[in-house]
């Protein structure tokens, strides 16, 4: 398997910050709170979690359109359209609902990273990237989703 190139890592890696940052204030909630207080009510915890969740899982639709643009058919195309679909029309309705419905974006986008892969749309090593940063955003999630 090929070696993750650095600069994807690091920034990937950096991205998962405020994924960690919510999970942690949901455990300790001085630390919500203290962010709350700081930054505002935006920066709740919970709210850092499905809000960035959201905008990540539509990111994540738009980098596959741009290795969709790899292939002529059109199931590619029309397969990166679905995660941000799907946080469109599920994402909402109370905290436990919106983090489910992350939750099961998040699998979905990763079937669709494997999919993708499968068809040589993508680098070589994009699973193993893929991989490391969907079980750390699930488990940050499903802490939000718990607690």
């Amino acid at each position: 398997m090929s070696q993750i190139p650095r600069p994807a890592l690091y920034l990937g890696l950096a991205g998962l910050l405020p994924f960690l940052w919510g999970a942690l204030g949901v455990l300790v909630p001085a630390l919500s709170d203290f962010t709350t207080d700081l930054l505002g009510q935006r920066f709740n915890a919970r709210f850092i979690l499905i809000s960035y969740g959201t905008v990540i899982l539509c990111f994540m639709s738009g980098v596959l359109w741009g290795y969709a643009t790899k292939s002529d058919g059109w199931k590619p195309y029309a397969l990166s359209t679905l995660p941000a679909l799907w946080a469109f029309f599920t994402v909402g309705g109370g905290e436990a609902r919106a983090m489910s419905a992350l939750l099961a974006g998040y699998v979905f986008v990763f079937t669709c990273d494997v999919q993708f892969a499968g068809w040589g749309l993508t680098p070589p090593w994009w699973i193993k990237l893929r991989a490391l940063l969907t079980v750390i955003v699930l488990a940050c999630l499903f802490v939000g989703f718990l607690a």
